[in-house]
């Protein structure tokens, strides 16, 4: 695991929601707060959008870092996330036991760290 990965599960192991265990890792790279960041992913988290909240997080990175190529990227994360867990979905990867959150957590800021 890389840098941002590393950080990433240790704020999940600090109890931080999967998408601010993301965003908070990563937020430097779009010059935004600790603070702000968990701010930003509270909506994200607990599957409460549908998507897993790693997966949201990660992909508000990717709009904020690349605005004329989000779309691209958005696309490449999730192809490899869903050929990593088989959904984006939280309550497919947590409901069927596809993937714990700490892994979500982990597979989306690996794949992360590889797009950005």
């Amino acid at each position: 695991m890389d840098n941002k990965t590393n950080q990433a599960v240790a704020n999940h192991k600090k109890f931080y929601s999967c998408s601010a265990s993301v965003l908070c890792a990563f937020a430097d790279q779009i010059g935004m707060s600790q603070q702000d960041a968990k701010a930003a992913a509270a909506p994200f988290a607990g599957g409460r959008m549908g998507k897993c909240g790693a997966v949201m997080a990660a992909e508000y990175i990717l709009e904020k870092q690349f605005p004329d190529s989000a779309d691209e990227k958005i696309t490449e994360f999730e192809d490899e996330f869903i050929q990593k867990n088989q959904s984006l979905m939280c309550s497919e990867l947590r409901g069927k036991k596809l993937r714990s959150c700490r892994g979500c957590v982990t597979d989306a800021a690996e794949i992360l760290e590889k797009l950005t």
